[in-house]
């Protein structure tokens, strides 16, 4: 949601009023045994701790009210060109650079954010993969059949991916680009290099979904992975059949949860942050199951630039700027006069809050460079072990 610049303010200014009056209701023993720790290694009294907080608040909103007076209006821009673009290229209209903000988006050099001494340290509200599973486990009574090692895994992925027509080097590239090209089936956003490292976001795997993504590709697909499965069902029998025969019934649950809203992006974005809504991103983490969603993300991108009348083979780069910034996103830029790519920012196609935490789109601050800049992590990742086992996956595939 975009605010004008004085709502932006306004809420920024009782906010902090509201944090400082909380703070001036905390009683204060100025000779507390309990001190904080000074810079130097000496005692500081808790009031003088929370004097300099308020200080170093004060100054952080004020140079943050000063900022938001600018960035806002810049968003809003963004989103007003963005959407009459898209109307423009409805009606087969020729695209310029009028129809595009044309500065790089204004970047907060003010004093941080300090932490509030008062404040307890708060658990991350993001869920992980322990929390994934716990919860399919409590609300769907459903366990991932886990594959026997990482190859087994690539090479489901792989089966799935060729079947539906992904070529293998472009999924290789992209498995490198959003895994860090050695990244198991079971990976989550912030824990590419370290598997204790607090996590970013929910996205897991190797196209790295989303708990919304998934739960809105279980609502579009839920009828075609269902059929997938009975297909593998005819062909066996005893505990493996028992096994899908279950996995069928539980997914039936899952999809039809996922239907009970709108088939829209919000509607399923408020799904899964409910439990049952974290407990079906656990299939991602499924030997039959996880493979169907990854790949599917990539078709429905594929299938979508197809329908614009796109016709050209999408590029891994290409395909991966719609995985990164949605479908329609990325078609806006691939539509785009290359001879724009060159000049246009990349903060046209993002929403804020995703390309301010983006540092990549930020340093790579147009089109082209933003393109060429991930087709180069491609090329580095796609060396690692992880992307040469996916690559040989794909080799074995008939």
């Amino acid at each position: 949601m975009l605010y004008s610049p004085l709502s932006v303010t306004c809420r920024f200014a009782v906010a902090a009023t509201f944090s400082c009056a909380l703070l001036a209701l905390v009683p204060v023993n100025a000779r507390a045994v309990d001190a904080m720790p000074g810079g130097n290694g000496e005692s500081v009294p808790m009031k003088a701790h929370l004097d300099d907080y308020r200080k170093q608040l004060a100054a952080h909103n004020k140079a943050w009210e000063a900022y938001e007076k600018i960035a806002a209006p810049y968003w809003q821009a963004v989103t007003e060109k963005r959407s009459r673009r898209r109307t423009k290229m409805a009606n087969g209209m020729t695209l310029t650079t009028a129809d595009y903000v044309m500065t790089q988006p204004p970047v907060y050099t003010g004093p941080p954010k300090p932490e509030n001494p008062l404040a307890p340290k708060a658990k991350s509200e993001i869920p992980d993969v322990p929390e994934f599973l716990a919860a399919a486990k409590s609300e769907f009574d459903f366990i991932p059949e886990f594959p026997s090692d990482e190859i087994a895994f690539k090479r489901a992925y792989a089966r799935v991916a060729a079947a539906k027509g992904l070529e293998r080097n472009v999924c290789v590239k992209i498995y490198g680009f959003e895994a860090g090209g050695n990244g198991n089936y079971d990976i989550q956003a912030g824990r590419e290099f370290d598997p204790k490292a607090k996590v970013i976001s929910t996205a897991l795997g190797y196209n790295q979904l989303l708990t919304t993504n998934t739960v809105s590709l279980l609502a579009e697909a839920g009828d075609e992975f269902i059929a997938e499965l009975k297909a593998k069902l005819e062909g066996a029998d005893g505990a493996r059949a028992q096994a899908l025969q279950d996995k069928i019934a539980k997914l039936k649950k899952m999809v039809a949860f996922a239907r009970t809203v709108p088939n829209d992006w919000n509607a399923h974005g408020r799904l899964a942050v409910t439990p049952k809504g974290i407990g079906v991103h656990a299939l991602n983490l499924d030997i039959d199951i996880g493979p169907m969603l990854q790949t599917r993300k990539l078709t429905n991108s594929v299938d979508f630039a197809k329908r614009k009348g796109y016709r050209p083979p999408l590029t891994a780069a290409e395909l991966e700027m719609m995985n990164l910034t949605g479908d329609g996103n990325g078609y806006d830029m691939l539509v785009m006069p290359r001879t724009l790519r060159e000049k246009v920012p990349t903060s046209n196609f993002f929403q804020r809050g995703g390309y301010e935490r983006n540092p990549v789109a930020a340093r790579n601050n147009t089109v082209a460079k933003l393109i060429a800049a991930t087709d180069a992590k491609m090329e580095a990742e796609r060396k690692l072990p992880g992307a040469q086992d996916l690559a040989a996956a794909f080799d074995l595939v008939d």
